[in-house]
């Protein structure tokens, strides 16, 4: 079984590290503990990677975070991965940082990655891991603060959390979305 798992952030040096690349984060996480190694391909960086007999194509797109639905459309294509084998991470202000949460499918609760996804699948029937980010910030700041840096505390807790999501993305492809979720949301 082939799956197509997504880290969802934007492209280029200012945006590294902030908290709306946690979604890249995860996947950079993720990648270097299984070896994997991200090459630049079309519409995005792509690691290859196995979890047992399941064969995983990490994708980080290069079309920043409000067009990410381009580069995700074009690798189900490209490797014919069906939507119900497609995982998203992305980051969520509606959550405490580090928590996790697994979903079957969704709303995209405001996040403009999701949106676009949506808009290029035409559905929101796919699998989307969201992780939590927090939002204490002042009314208005929200921009800076989803583009601004994790605490100390929070770069601190990183690592863990990532383990986390790593066991998450990996019984989301051996045992199924039913499975991932009942074991990893509110972990």
């Amino acid at each position: 079984m082939k799956y197509l798992i997504v880290g969802l952030g934007n492209i280029g040096a200012e945006y590294q590290g902030t908290r709306h690349n946690i979604g890249f984060m995860v996947l950079d996480a993720f990648a270097q503990a299984s070896n994997a190694v991200f090459t630049t391909e079309r519409y995005g960086a792509i690691a290859r990677t196995r979890v047992k007999n399941a064969q995983l194509v990490l994708l980080k797109p290069s079309t920043y975070m409000n067009l990410s639905g381009e580069a995700v459309r074009y690798w189900m294509q490209k490797e014919s991965i069906a939507i119900e084998n497609v995982l998203v991470i992305v980051d969520d202000i509606a959550l405490p940082f580090g928590t996790i949460r697994l979903r079957g499918k969704g709303a995209d609760g405001g996040h403009n990655g999701l949106k676009n996804i949506d808009l290029m699948l035409k559905s929101n029937c796919y699998a989307r891991l969201r992780f939590g980010i927090g939002n204490d910030f002042p009314r208005g700041a929200q921009i800076d603060y989803v583009l601004g840096y994790p605490t100390l505390e929070e770069q601190a807790a990183f690592p863990k959390r990532a383990e986390v999501a790593a066991e998450a993305i990996k019984a989301f492809c051996l045992s199924g979305i039913d499975f991932a979720m009942t074991h990893y949301n509110n972990k």
